[in-house]
Parts: C-alpha cells; structure tokens; sequence
C-alpha cells in the first residue's frame, strides 16, 4: 500500500521531497489536482467538494495514509476527512507556533505569508489565538506566487518584481521570522532569502509534518515496505508522459539544491 499527499497542484511535492528523505522504503501516490488550481481564491465548500472527490480516487487504490500537502485542502476539509477515514490522515498547519518560540523574548514579528483562503479560515485565526499570546504574529496573502509556481516561473523577473513590490510595503526589519505557510512557497525560498534581511528566519512546517506522519505510522506498527517508488496523478489521471514525470523530479533537485542554504525547518 502507498502513502497518498495531495494537493492543488506541484506545491505538495516540497512536503512529498522531506517523506522521501526521512521515510525512503515506503511508496508513494501523488495527485495533484492541476485541473482546478490554485485553491485558495476559491471558496471554502467548493475547495471541500474537490478535495474530497480526489481523495476517493486515491483511497480506490490502497492508502496506509494521506497527507493533505496543502494547507488551504486542509483548512477546509481535513476535519471531515478524518472522519470519513479510517487511515491516518495527516494535514498541514502554517508553522506559527515554532516561529514565535524563536522569537523568544525578542522585540522582533512574525509575518505569515499564505493565501487568501487559508488567512481567513477560523483554523488559522484559532492557531494565532492560540500561540501568540505576546501579539506579534501578522499576515498578508501573496496569491500570485501559487500561479507563479504552477507555471514553472520560479526564476523570471516577474516573481521578484511581485515580491518586492508586496515587501516595499512593510517594513521588514521589525519583523525576526517569515512563516512560508503554502507549500507552494518553499519552492522561491532562495529569493525569499535574496529579498529579506539576512538575519530574518524563513520558515515552513514541511518537516514537522513528516515527522508527524512517520510518529503515526511507528505507532500504528506500520512497517516500511516499499522501494521510495512515486506514482503520480493530476486530476484523477495517472502521468505516464515522462517528460511530466522528469519535470517533477527536477522539482524535487531544486529543492535539493536549496537545503543547503541555511534555513528554518521545523
């Protein structure tokens, strides 16, 4: 049986990239719904409606578990998906709690960039609450940067002239840690590096959530038993061109290329 992540398009594949490090004798399935991105202009029932539509798809060929590898999925539907499901199923949080515990007792913000839909949701707003009790945390959208991604414009100058025209905006020297709470994000964290003060964290939650995906499946006694196999899908159809397979590969050499800056994992 595989393990299943999933998510609006390409950005589950920097969460699907931390499995295959710290989990390699396992198989994989990804489906990217490529036919309905980016999620989060959309609303919260309809995000719901095709999240669950692609996940009976994937449970129709055996999951040992499912992470939902996007954090607007699972700011919609992963309440009613985990109780839908027997498998464990796994969902993505922006990581503002470990991003305010390295402020310590700083003087510097947070700042969460994410999209439209996951800002607005009560699950994020309730993890603020939560978490930021010293009222450091703030938030701004960057929509763009999912189209970018799924366009494969990681490196064109229309990516920066986007970010610096939303960072002109705010004064960054106020703040000590970026949150990248898309997993499409992680995919420009060498231009966030470019861009931001040298001192400023970037942060993204991807391996916690593989951590706590591999935690699980110690705990229910699942044993490795795979071969770090992928199987991918967009929208419902298995990718056999492997030009696309390849394509999707150098997603994950890329991010290869950028662990080696030095950045926040958490």
């Amino acid at each position: 049986m595989q393990i299943g992540f999933f998510d609006s398009g390409i950005g589950g594949i920097t969460v699907l990239h931390k499995a295959i490090k710290l989990i390699p004798n396992e198989d994989y399935l990804y489906y990217a719904d490529t036919l309905h991105a980016p999620y989060g202009e959309k609303s919260k029932e309809y995000v719901k409606d095709l999240v669950f539509h692609a996940v009976e798809f994937m449970t129709s060929k055996g999951l040992k578990a499912l992470v939902i590898a996007c954090n607007t999925a699972t700011s919609a539907a992963i309440g009613d998906l985990r109780c839908k499901y027997d498998f464990p199923v796994i969902g993505m949080e922006p990581a503002v709690k470990p991003a305010v515990e390295l402020m310590g007792n700083s003087n510097k913000r947070v700042l969460v960039f994410a999209t439209e839909l996951s800002l607005k949701e009560d699950k994020f707003q309730d993890l603020v609450k939560k978490v930021d009790h010293r009222h450091i945390v703030d938030y701004i959208p960057l929509p763009k940067l999912v189209r970018f991604a799924e366009g494969f414009q990681f490196d064109s100058p229309k990516v920066q002239e986007y970010l610096e025209s939303i960072l002109s905006g705010i004064n960054m020297m106020n703040y000590g840690a970026v949150v990248l709470g898309c997993t499409h994000y992680p995919f420009f964290k060498d231009l966030f590096a470019r861009l931001l003060p040298k001192d400023i964290l970037i942060v993204d939650g991807n391996l916690g959530t593989v951590k706590n995906l591999k935690r699980i499946l110690t705990q229910n006694n699942n044993k490795p038993e795979g071969t770090g196999q992928i199987d991918f899908y967009q929208s419902g159809v298995k990718i056999e061109d492997m030009d696309v397979v390849r394509r999707y590969y150098g997603l994950m050499e890329r991010l290869d290329r950028m662990d080696n800056e030095k950045q926040a994992e958490v």
